[in-house]
């Protein structure tokens, strides 16, 4: 959940003409608004997301929740160009720093499928954010975890469950007619070739039900879906779900 500050300011300027005193207002309640000042509003701080008092130093995930220390924002370009925090992307990886004791499925107990210490890719809109320590940390479920990523290649990443990494077909460059596209007449791209797949989803007995989408394959799939990512090839990767995969191309 993303930190939101309010402020409310201190100068409040006067009409031409009109000195604040000889404008008519009503009272509500005890309180004149006539009387009220710029001293009447000190500064104003509201933030949706939760904090942790400073004394806490440590946070216990509870069944399949996973605390994730929050990567920092890119705040430059690979040119060097410094970013405004309006441009800056949302993180959404970051390093497990605790696991909770894991979920029953059917009878079975199952395992957090993430250690302690792991470079995991997140689902950008999931969790809860907590600030404790000095830094920002998220609560999610393990299921919201997409993958892990050991290097800074995300066509490493090895996903999770039933998540798949595919690399995104380059957009037509012309239509059926010959016409070139521009960048912003392109239509995004919805056909892709599987780089790699999870383990696939839990059974009701707790065992893994391997996907029957395998790496190599051309497949096409909602184009709505999943988490988008720029390679460092400067190519598109996506994540999604195999059920959001609706066709295998031959």
């Amino acid at each position: 959940m993303a930190t939101s500050q309010l402020t409310a300011s201190r100068n409040f300027p006067t009409f031409k003409g009109f000195p604040p005193s000889a404008l008519p207002f009503p009272s509500v309640g005890n309180v004149r608004i006539g009387a009220l000042t710029q001293r009447s509003f000190p500064s104003l701080i509201v933030k949706a997301a939760t904090v942790v008092a400073p004394k806490h130093t440590s946070v216990k995930p509870l069944g399949d929740r996973v605390l994730v220390k929050i990567k920092e924002a890119e705040q430059k370009t690979k040119g060097g160009l410094l970013l405004p925090a309006t441009a800056q992307t949302k993180p959404q990886g970051g390093e497990v720093v605790a696991v909770g004791d894991g979920k029953s499925v059917g009878k079975t107990k199952v395992d957090i499928s993430v250690k302690t210490g792991a470079q995991v890719v997140y689902s950008k809109y999931a969790g809860t954010e907590v600030e404790f320590d000095g830094s920002k940390h998220l609560i999610l479920k393990d299921d919201d975890i997409i993958g892990i990523l050991e290097t800074d290649e995300i066509k490493d990443l090895k996903p999770l469950n039933d998540r798949v990494l595919i690399k995104v077909a380059d957009a037509e460059e012309k239509t059926a007619g010959g016409l070139l596209l521009t960048e912003a007449t392109k239509e995004k791209s919805s056909i892709g070739t599987v780089i790699a797949v999870g383990p696939g989803p839990l059974d009701e007995k707790g065992n893994r039900k391997p996907l029957s989408i395998v790496p190599g394959n051309t497949v096409m799939y909602s184009k709505y879906a999943g988490n988008d990512f720029k390679g460092n090839d400067d190519s598109d990767y996506i994540t999604l779900r195999a059920s959001d995969v609706m066709a295998i191309l031959t």
